[in-house]
């Protein structure tokens, strides 16, 4: 998990994965680009591009941008192209099954596909050695803690929200792979 290091700051959870994912995809991406500029030329380039950036487009997606975002008024929850903002006031509980569930006042479960999870059992330790606490539960605790402790101001209305430069980037992706297409066709 990231985060920023002070506990009053907002800190934003996610799944350490996610990162490794992206990098290595990222490398993986550019070592295909290069490949195709040094053997096909740049006409050739631009017309695999597209596609490599869709699979980038795929792993950002799915791995890397869904997170937990709190801080002292509430919390921002984003699950792949869905984003849900709500202030600690409109809590009802939070749980951590097989991830984070925030349970809200209007009745519904958000799920954190990026946040806090269940993690396997942690082996037994030695006799010299203490006891370690899973990450997931030290996450839920101090999520809690910003909950309870949080102002009578952190009423903030419950807001569902499509993360948009995802989806124009997904846009202008599919534009030049249809247009690579047709070239390519020609």
């Amino acid at each position: 998990m990231t985060a920023e290091s002070s506990s009053g700051a907002a800190r934003t959870i996610r799944a350490a994965s996610g990162i490794v994912s992206l990098v290595l995809c990222s490398a993986l991406a550019i070592f295909l680009l290069g490949d195709a500029v040094v053997r096909g030329g740049w006409a050739q380039t631009l017309l695999i591009a597209p596609w490599v950036l869709l699979g980038l487009w795929v792993v950002y997606e799915i791995a890397f941008v869904s997170a937990v975002g709190i801080d002292d008024k509430g919390a921002t929850v984003q699950n792949m192209l869905r984003r849900t903002s709500f202030g600690w006031s409109r809590v009802r509980d939070i749980d951590l099954r097989w991830q984070l569930v925030f349970s809200l006042d209007d009745g519904t479960d958000v799920s954190c596909f990026g946040g806090p999870a269940k993690a396997r059992p942690v082996r037994r330790p030695r006799e010299d050695e203490e006891a370690k606490t899973p990450t997931g539960l030290r996450d839920l605790t101090e999520i809690r803690d910003r909950w309870q402790g949080a102002p009578d101001e952190a009423d903030a209305p419950i807001v569902r929200s499509w993360d948009l430069r995802a989806l124009i980037a997904l846009g202008v992706i599919v534009v030049w792979a249809v247009a690579s297409v047709l070239i390519a066709n020609s």
